[in-house]
């Protein structure tokens, strides 16, 4: 873009000093083709003065003799070539120039001959110029439809390179934030086995401690029940031999500790809250087991897609990219293209502008110069010297 913003500035300013020389030169070419007109004038009134018939008899019966005739001729053509370095100095024309040298110098024919020449080379250059003109427009139409498409591919790819780094852009964005949350994610599951592995200790001690608290309560319950059970049979036998004959007076008899059925039944109570803890110790770790392994499949099933998201932005990025250089390249090459066709453009209009804006009145200047010479050779033929006396 600075490239082709430079090249504009210097075109532009090329195309400034080419309107100021186009429009000096038009202004000298209007005044050049006053002069030629002016100087067709002269030479077609030479011409009619030399080649008139009644002019070589009026010159013959006037000197009646033909030295005097011979002296008349040369002054005829004395006369037309001074008509023809008048006008050639008013056109400022060399070959108006060489005319009129030729008209002192050479014979009536090869004068004639010259200007028929002039005419055919008049004819020649109306011919190239409109062949110029023709090519002119047909170039510059081509240059202008070329130069628009051109920009509009140039716009087309801009516009594609700026909506493909946009992409680029976003995909990166994209892939950064999938990259961290997978991080996270595993950063969460490393953290998530760690309290894992903690809890399931804790759970395992717990179990442990409720065990070994069922076990030892059991044993010291079943001591203190097989106590007790020992104490009520001893008992039931000595009323036995009671009833059956009197004993001596002795011990009284052994009575069971009021408080001991109270701290059983705590015993009992507390081995099965034991149980009970143990018994939820297990739901709740199977339970934070399960919440675990659902967490870890789902963080992994997680990962898992965004992986495959990561993998397939980072393809399409890549591709996006691959995209964004080669339209580059075309940019490039494009903007290249269009420099070119800006040089041949500025070529072209310095070539062609001026033929292009003066054509009508150089073809208009150059016909009525053709038909000029045309009605000098008419003359020079043999054309009414009268008229051109009434002209003149």
């Amino acid at each position: 873009m600075e490239d082709t913003q430079a090249a504009l500035e210097s075109d532009t300013a090329f195309l400034a000093n080419l309107k100021e020389r186009c429009a000096n030169m038009d202004s000298e070419y209007e005044e050049r083709t006053k002069t030629r007109q002016l100087e067709i004038q002269a030479v077609s009134k030479a011409l009619a003065f030399l080649s008139s018939d009644e002019a070589h008899d009026l010159f013959t019966r006037t000197f009646n003799f033909l030295q005097v005739q011979s002296t008349v001729g040369g002054s005829r053509r004395a006369a037309v070539a001074a008509h023809l370095e008048l006008a050639a100095q008013k056109s400022k024309d060399p070959r108006i120039s060489a005319l009129a040298t030729r008209a002192r110098l050479d014979a009536f024919t090869k004068v004639k001959q010259s200007i028929q020449d002039m005419v055919e080379k008049l004819i020649k250059e109306k011919e190239d110029e409109i062949k110029h003109k023709d090519f002119c427009i047909e170039e510059i139409n081509n240059n202008e439809r070329d130069t628009e498409m051109k920009e509009r591919d140039r716009d087309d790819l801009v516009a594609k390179i700026d909506d493909l780094a946009s992409q680029i852009d976003s995909l990166a964005k994209a892939i950064e934030v999938l990259k961290a949350e997978v991080a996270e994610m595993q950063v969460q599951m490393k953290r998530a086995g760690e309290d894992r592995e903690k809890a399931n200790k804790e759970f395992q001690m717990t179990v442990a401690d409720q065990r070994a608290t069922q076990k030892l309560l059991a044993a010291a319950l079943n001591i203190l029940k097989g106590f007790y059970e020992k104490a009520a049979l001893v008992q039931k036998g000595e009323q036995k031999q009671v009833a059956g004959q009197a004993p001596p007076p002795g011990f009284k008899s052994y009575e069971k500790n009021a408080a001991s059925g109270g701290v059983m039944g705590m015993m009992s109570g507390i081995i099965n809250d034991a149980k009970a803890m143990e018994a939820e110790a297990i739901r709740g770790e199977e339970s934070a087991q399960k919440t675990y392994e659902e967490f870890v499949m789902d963080s992994n099933n997680s990962i898992e897609e965004k992986t495959k998201d990561i993998v397939g932005k980072t393809e399409a990025k890549a591709k996006a990219e691959g995209a964004k250089v080669e339209a580059e390249s075309e940019r490039d090459s494009v903007l290249g293209e269009l420099e070119q066709l800006a040089n041949e453009n500025a070529d072209l209009h310095k070539s062609c502008d001026f033929t292009l804006k003066n054509f009508e009145l150089r073809q208009t200047a150059r016909d009525e110069e053709i038909e000029a010479l045309k009605q000098s050779i008419a003359m020079f033929s043999g054309a009414s010297f009268s008229a051109f006396l009434s002209n003149n």
